[in-house]
C-alpha cells in the first residue's frame, strides 16, 4: 500500500551531504571564472594550474552526489506519502524555484554574459525584450532564452526524473540487501552510459544522471549499503587517489581525441573515480557527521535558496571585476567571500523572512520559524 505509517530515522549525514556539496557547487562556479572553460563571464587572466585542478576535482563528483542524495530523499518520501502528495511536494519544491529562476534570475545572467562578450550594446531594461530572441543552448551562442534556468537545470532534470520513476518505485521498491559485488557491478553500468548520447550537463550525460539517481534509490539508501562499505573502504580510498591524480593529470597534459580508444579508457577513469570518490564522501559523512545540531539546522533551509541565488550573484560580482587589473589571488579573495556574503545577507534578512519569498525559493512556510525569527535576529551559532 501507499499510505503505510513508516517510522524513519532522520539520517542527518545526507543533511551535512547536502549542505557542503552546496558549498563545494558554489565554489566550482567560483572557480569557473578563472579556469580556461567557457561561462557567463570570464576574468581577463585565466588560470590554467591550481584553479584548474581544483575545478576538474569538484566536477567530477559534484552534481552526481546531488543526484544520489535526491535518489536516496525519493526513496524515503515515497514511503511516508502517497504518490499524488510527493509529486505536489516535487512540482512546489522543484518547479516553482526553476519557474523564477527562469524568469527573474536568469535575464541578469544572459543580459551580462551578451555584454561581456560584445553581442549586446545597452542597458540591461534595453537588453528585456530580447530576452525570448531564440532558444539559450550553451555558452557563446545567440539565443537568449534559457528555458532550463542555466545552473537551475539540474532542478528540471529532477523534476522530470521524479515523474518518470515513480511507476519504477512503487512497483519495484527499495530494501532487498545488497552484497559486495553491486560495489564493481554498478560501476560498470555507469560505464556503459558512455556510449550514450543526450545530453551533457554538469559534465555527465542525462542518462548518467538517471542511472546514478537510481543508485541512490536502490543502492545507496540500502540498510546493507553501510556496513558493507565500512568493510571495504581502504580499497575505495586508495582507488579514489590515484583515479584523481590520473585523471586530472591526464586530462591538463593531453585530453584524448573524441572517439579514440584513449577516450574510452579516459571515461573509464573518470567514471570510477567519481563512483570512488562517491562511496568516501558517504563513508566518511556516515562516521564523523551523524549528528545534528543548530547550524545543520538552519543550513539545511537554507540550502535550496542558497543553490538558487548563488550563480546569479557569483556572475554580478564576476562581471565588476572581470576587467579590472587585479591579480587572480586578489579577484579570488574578492570574488568568494563577498560573494557568499551577499547570498547569506538576501536569505537570512529577506528570503526567510517572507512567505511569498519562502514559496518562490522552494521552502516550506513555518510560521514558527518567521515568529522565532523576529525574536532571534542574529546568526544563529552552532551548539
Amino acid at each position: 500500500m501507499e499510505n503505510q505509517n513508516v517510522v524513519l530515522t532522520r539520517q542527518y549525514d545526507l543533511d551535512w551531504i547536502r549542505v557542503l556539496a552546496t558549498i563545494g557547487v558554489f565554489l566550482y562556479h567560483c572557480s569557473m571564472f578563472f579556469n580556461p572553460f567557457p561561462w557567463h563571464v570570464k576574468n581577463n587572466e585565466l588560470d590554467s594550474s591550481s584553479i584548474l585542478v581544483f575545478s576538474l576535482f569538484v566536477g567530477a563528483w559534484i552534481m552526481p552526489i546531488f543526484f544520489v542524495v535526491s535518489g536516496m530523499n525519493m526513496s524515503y518520501g515515497l514511503k511516508k506519502r502517497k504518490t499524488t502528495a510527493y509529486l505536489k511536494e516535487r512540482l512546489l519544491r522543484l518547479g516553482v524555484p526553476l519557474v523564477f529562476g527562469v524568469f527573474i534570475l536568469t535575464p541578469p545572467q544572459i543580459f551580462i554574459e551578451r555584454s561581456a562578450n560584445n553581442q549586446f550594446q545597452g542597458s540591461f531594461l534595453d537588453f528585456l525584450p530580447h530576452y525570448f530572441d531564440g532558444i539559450y543552448l550553451d555558452f557563446g551562442g545567440t539565443g537568449n532564452f534559457a528555458f532550463f534556468g542555466l545552473h537551475l537545470w539540474y532542478l528540471l532534470v529532477l523534476l522530470v526524473f521524479s515523474f518518470i520513476t515513480v511507476p519504477l518505485f512503487r512497483k519495484i521498491p527499495s530494501g532487498k540487501n545488497i552484497g559486495l559485488v553491486h560495489f564493481y557491478v554498478l560501476p560498470l553500468l555507469l560505464f556503459g552510459t558512455g556510449f550514450i548520447k543526450t545530453q551533457g550537463l554538469g559534465g555527465w550525460d542525462l542518462v548518467f544522471y538517471l542511472v546514478i539517481l537510481l543508485y541512490g534509490f536502490y543502492f545507496f539508501s540500502n540498510p546493507s549499503f553501510k556496513p558493507v562499505l565500512k568493510k571495504t573502504i581502504n580499497i575505495h580510498l586508495v582507488r579514489a587517489v590515484i583515479t584523481s591524480v590520473i585523471y586530472v593529470v591526464w586530462f591538463i597534459k593531453a585530453y584524448p581525441q573524441p572517439g579514440s580508444v584513449q577516450e574510452i579508457i579516459f571515461f573509464g577513469v573518470r567514471t570510477i573515480n567519481c563512483w570512488s570518490l562517491l562511496l568516501c564522501i558517504f563513508y566518511f559523512a556516515d562516521k564523523y557527521l551523524s549528528y545534528s545540531n543548530r547550524f545543520l539546522k538552519y543550513a539545511s533551509e537554507a540550502s535550496m535558496p542558497f543553490y538558487v541565488l548563488h550563480q546569479p550573484v557569483i556572475v554580478f560580482f564576476g562581471y565588476i571585476i572581470h576587467n579590472l587589473s587585479w591579480s587572480i589571488t586578489v579577484k579570488l579573495l574578492f570574488l568568494v567571500p563577498v560573494s557568499f556574503m551577499m547570498i547569506m545577507f538576501c536569505y537570512h534578512f529577506v528570503i526567510r523572512r517572507f512567505y511569498v519569498l519562502r514559496f518562490l525559493f522552494g521552502m516550506k512556510g513555518n510560521s514558527q520559524v518567521l515568529t522565532k525569527d523576529r525574536r532571534n535576529s542574529a546568526f544563529p551559532a552552532g551548539r
